[in-house]
């Protein structure tokens, strides 16, 4: 053997090592090989007084691994490490070097933002070696991540009973909590609409004398009604053509925010069909990768795959359906390492290669493919016509819309909403009569609560974490059972607004999206030469320990709920503690006494889970209000405000429920 490649998925090696044949041999390191020891100050693995020398050992049960590693580099006589082409893949190629004793003049690094024999293989004639401020900025994230969660975990553990703390994940709960708290301390106010009804179409009341009108109450609303005549004067008619644009190609936010909306899938679901797309797809002919690197801020495509799309559209559609490169904003904190996420051929329909994808590959494959395809097409063109008509000094308005020319709606028509709205021709008319008008109550809302569409373009705006860490943030916080998603809405529970207010308490000048922010800007800076890693840590540091220190000696526990019962086994007092599946009853002598109350109340199965098979059962919010979840939370997080029937949908699997004095599907539209 003469070559030796390194690359992070087994799956991956297999469809690269096609591609080089009999003189290459690629092995995989299945992730990281090493990790931070837990030895040391305070377990940290990081000697701080040491410039922060860090500690690495092999992370459990890869030692094996290793050692068949460090056999494959004494056998080759040079070592390709092809790890992934961010922070850190480029850190994970520096722990294989430093690990397996690789010698710089026998290695190189390679990178590729996509697995077709191709660019493989012209990654060898761009070969370069480790850039070590890549890895400075990962080091620099992974000890600041461990100082901060083993911390405050620890002091979590000690004062409420939460589980784990840490820098991105602290910050992402704050923002749950807090609109949790806007949603209760909201208070809803009255108002009305007035709406004329013209048959063929509407029309809302929006001004009087010119002046926008506000009607706060019932009385208001009478007045106006009883001000207005069945005749309205046509003041305007107005048809204008307006051109609508698509959108660029998906970033991870992007692509995490539109699986959500249109397929329902969560957001650590996307990223893994997503990697099995970009590891390779056996298409009986080839293994080849079937979309670009899925962990990117960028929203650039190449030149060659623009070419190649624009002939694709003149071919298929027409000359006149081919549009432009469009020019996407960039952010300062937008990395732009490399490329959106596309297709890697245009030519690969999802039509022509379904029957080598699973479902799940099939639909996200297809909505990465034509969001694609549409970013490169024309725009759509519609005619919008804007009408005002006059009553007795009150101004009303109604719009139409109707696509002259579909654009790139030709093929992404399915993921956006294009119905036409028709308004009558006017020409020869200066009067309308209306067939009723009528008024209609409402009441403010709040806020709505934060789905994992919008919680994830929130992170995305205000620069806490990284695409790649969107989804685990989101799922530690489920795991930890700080949130509950009840009909796809995050709630925070008790146990996650104790963990946030003891934080808050105490480190509100750290766990905050601001300073989150600043410190993913500090690692940008670090990561571009620009910025002295050791320097950034000790601020940290010396600003965070003695905050840490002081709160272990002075904020106060959380007192556990007595019950008024003593244990029958040690005579104290028994209480009322958060578990990670809801309230339970034990000794307040924990942990000398283990005794756990088992609860009288029947749990009645309701129906089994269409997410992992366990049971629904009722199940109550913090504030009482009763929902219907799966027995396994936090590892399932179904939930519904709708008692189910135990029945399943015949169209989509998921449960039928009692909602509105009907049986209904508690996920698609089938109505028994």
């Amino acid at each position: 053997m003469k070559n030796l490649v390194i690359v992070e998925s087994p799956h991956k090696s297999h469809t690269i090592g096609a591609y080089l044949g009999s003189d290459y041999k690629v092995v995989a390191s299945v992730g990281h090989i090493r990790d931070l020891a837990t030895s040391g100050k305070f377990g940290l693995g990081v000697d701080v007084e040491n410039n922060f020398t860090p500690s690495y050992i092999p992370i459990k049960g890869k030692k094996k691994l290793i050692n068949d590693l460090v056999k494959d580099v004494k056998n080759s006589d040079k070592i390709y490490l092809a790890t992934d082409p961010d922070r850190e893949g480029e850190a994970i190629s520096w722990h294989l070097k430093e690990a397996l004793d690789i010698n710089d003049k026998d290695y190189e690094r390679i990178v590729f933002n996509e697995i077709t024999k191709n660019v493989v293989l012209d990654s060898f004639n761009n070969a370069r070696k480790i850039d070590m401020d890549l890895v400075k900025s990962q080091e620099t994230r992974r000890i600041l991540d461990r100082i901060i969660g083993f911390r405050l975990s620890k002091l979590m553990q000690s004062k409420t009973g939460g589980k784990s703390a840490g820098r991105v994940q602290s910050a992402v709960l704050k923002l749950i909590v807090d609109r949790e708290r806007e949603i209760e301390a909201f208070k809803e106010e009255e108002y009305y609409t007035i709406e004329a009804d013209f048959n063929e179409f509407s029309a809302d009341l929006e001004k009087y004398n010119g002046k926008k009108v506000e009607i706060k109450s019932k009385e208001e609303a009478d007045n106006i009604l009883n001000a207005l005549s069945d005749t309205f004067k046509i003041e305007s008619c107005e048809t204008k053509e307006k051109l609508k644009a698509s959108k660029p190609v998906f970033k991870t936010s992007t692509m995490q925010q539109a699986a959500v909306n249109k397929l329902g899938f969560a957001s650590s679901k996307t990223m893994s069909v997503a990697q099995k797309l970009y590891e390779g797809i056996d298409l009986k002919s080839e293994t080849v990768g079937l979309i670009t690197y899925m962990r990117t801020d960028s929203e650039r495509m190449s030149p060659v795959f623009i070419d190649e799309t624009f002939k694709f559209i003149e071919e298929n559609y027409g000359k006149e359906y081919v549009g432009v490169v469009k020019k996407t904003k960039k952010k300062e904190t937008d990395q732009d390492a490399h490329e959106g996420i596309r297709p890697t051929s245009i030519k690969r329909t999802p039509e022509s290669i379904k029957s080598f994808l699973t479902q799940d590959e099939y639909k996200l494959y297809s909505l990465i493919y034509y969001r694609a395809l549409a970013a490169l097409m024309a725009n759509a063109k519609t005619n919008a016509t804007t009408l005002i008509l006059e009553n007795n000094g009150y101004t009303f308005k109604s719009t139409g819309s109707v696509i002259t020319f579909d654009g790139y709606l030709k093929v992404f028509k399915d993921y956006e909403d294009t119905k036409d709205t028709v308004l009558p021709d006017l020409t020869d008319k200066n009067e309308l009569k209306s067939d009723k008008i009528e008024e209609t109550q409402h009441f403010t809302k709040p806020l709505p609560r934060y789905t994992e569409s919008s919680l994830i373009k929130e992170m995305e705006s205000l620069g806490i974490g990284r695409p790649s860490t969107y989804a685990n943030t989101l799922k530690t916080l489920k795991d930890r059972a700080y949130v509950t998603l009840i009909e796809k809405k995050f709630h925070p529970t008790e146990m996650g607004i104790q963990t946030n207010d003891k934080l808050q308490e105490g480190f509100s000048s750290i766990i905050n999206v601001e300073y989150t922010a600043k410190m993913e800007e500090d690692l940008d800076e670090i990561a571009e030469n620009n910025k002295d890693n050791i320097k950034v840590l000790r601020e940290f540091y010396d600003e965070f320990e003695p905050m840490v220190e002081d709160a272990f000696k002075t904020m106060e526990k959380v007192e556990a709920e007595k019950t008024g019962e003593l244990c029958p086994e040690c005579g104290n007092e028994l209480v009322i503690r958060n578990g990670r599946y809801g309230k339970f009853t034990a000794c307040s002598n924990y942990p000398e006494c283990k005794y756990i109350k088992k609860e009288e109340k029947e749990v009645v199965n309701l129906a089994t889970c269409p997410k992992c098979g366990g049971n629904i059962i009722e199940r109550k919010t913090r504030r009482g209000k009763v929902f219907y979840g799966c027995s396994n939370f936090p590892k399932c997080d179904y939930a519904s405000w709708y008692k189910p029937t135990g029945e399943a949908c015949p169209e989509c699997g998921d449960l039928l429920v009692e909602k509105k004095d009907e049986i209904t599907c508690n996920k698609c539209e089938f109505k028994k």
